[in-house]
């Protein structure tokens, strides 16, 4: 065991829960009306606690135990063998299933903006758990818990893959199956507090220091790269989305600042521990632009109401990232160039086919998934309960008393 890795990975894994709990949460919850707030609270504290269980039981195993090219097995069932003294690597094997039990968290947590304000809360947890062991699970082992993926050398640093288009996708296909919002695209009403949208970004900002810089898995250089570039990222996109703003509609907006750091920090997740500063940059210009453009399209063009841009943003940046690594990995001062024989053709063709094959997984396992939900549970919330909110017709509270 190295006590300087150990101590960061123990930061990093605090850093990353926060992400979740509070961060995404109040991001969410300031995103919709007022009368489906707790709704969301509810939903990103319940499946917080939902996953870290499934983890504990199977959720590990599946993704980090020795199994085949797709799945891992059962051999850490429940744990199992994990005691005190094991290791992995150079940290505590306790600590490493804590680290990447935070991942698990937050990766279906963030579908839950795809379907606010419409769905049933039963739905969502049965989802959402079952979303865990049959997608999120299986596509970790794929990149990084030794499955084909990883053999082939796709370069994921922090999760474009493994969170961002497994959640991205998914949400898209949840919202499709599901329906729009009442109203929907005409009559859906604005955030109801743009700075409780704010200080969840700003907490999703820093907690993603130990979620990019944190995937180095030791206190090191790549560790404090990825920083850089994570930070540098997501101010050069926020920038970018102040500017189209600004030029588009004369003035720029809190949600479309924040919204653009959001899609930064997506877009850099991948390549973050590959690139160095100035890569970090060019991945805050791409990420900003095709994001935005990427928000009309999904709504607009496509007609899907991903309610609060999870495709958009995390689905199409977290691609752009992996796509862009080839390229960018030897970019200026920092970046730390691609394997020994790899062109970066090669490197292309092997993120391509990562990318391909989490969209189609994603898609397929999370299409059975929601109509599994609707034969069990049922789907979506009824009319009287869309329009009284769901915060009092599923949760009997309320956020505000007036």
């Amino acid at each position: 065991m190295n006590g300087a890795d150990t101590s960061w990975i123990l930061t990093s894994t605090a850093l990353v829960l926060l992400m979740t709990l509070p961060g995404l949460a109040l991001f969410y919850a300031g995103l919709v009306q007022a009368r489906n707030m707790l709704s969301v609270l509810m939903h990103c504290i319940a499946v917080a606690c939902l996953v870290s269980v499934l983890w504990f039981a199977v959720g590990y195993s599946l993704a980090f135990s020795d199994g085949n090219a797709l799945v891992g097995g059962l051999s850490k069932f429940f744990l199992a063998g994990v005691d005190r003294a094991a290791l992995t690597g150079t940290l505590p094997e306790a600590l490493f299933v804590m680290f990447q039990m935070t991942f698990a968290i937050i990766t279906p947590a963030l579908m839950i903006g795809a379907f606010v304000e419409r769905i049933r809360f039963g739905a969502v947890m049965l989802i959402c758990g079952l979303w865990l062991l049959l997608v999120y699970a299986p596509v970790t082992h794929w990149v990084w818990g030794g499955g084909w993926l990883m053999t082939r050398g796709v370069i994921d640093f922090a999760g474009g893959i493994v969170v961002h288009i497994t959640a991205g996708v998914s949400a898209a296909v949840i919202a499709l199956v599901l329906g729009a919002r009442q109203g929907f695209p005409d009559k859906v009403n604005p955030p109801h507090a743009p700075w409780m949208v704010m200080v969840g970004a700003c907490l999703l900002w820093v907690g993603w220091f130990g979620f990019n810089a944190g995937s180095a898995v030791a206190a090191n250089e790549s560790a404090a790269m990825a920083m850089i570039a994570t930070h540098l990222s997501a101010a050069t996109a926020s920038l970018v989305w102040l500017v189209i703003e600004k030029v588009k509609f004369g003035r720029p907006s809190v949600i479309g600042l924040v919204t653009g750091t959001i899609a930064g920090l997506a877009t850099v997740t991948p390549a973050s521990g590959t690139v160095g500063p100035l890569g970090g940059i060019v991945l805050g210009l791409a990420g900003g632009v095709i994001c935005y453009f990427a928000v009309s399209l999904i709504k607009v063009r496509l007609r899907i109401d991903d309610a609060l841009d999870v495709m958009a943003v995390h689905g199409v940046g977290g691609a752009t990232g992996i796509l862009l690594v080839p390229f960018l990995a030897n970019l200026g001062y920092g970046g730390a160039g691609l394997a020994e024989g790899v062109t970066v053709a090669g490197q292309f063709s092997v993120q391509l086919m990562g990318v391909a094959a989490a969209v189609v997984w994603s898609a397929l396992a999370t299409f059975v998934i929601v109509h599994v939900a609707r034969a069990t549970v049922g789907l979506r919330a009824g009319t009287e309960a869309e329009t009284e909110g769901l915060d009092f017709a599923h949760h009997g509270e309320t956020a505000y008393r007036l």
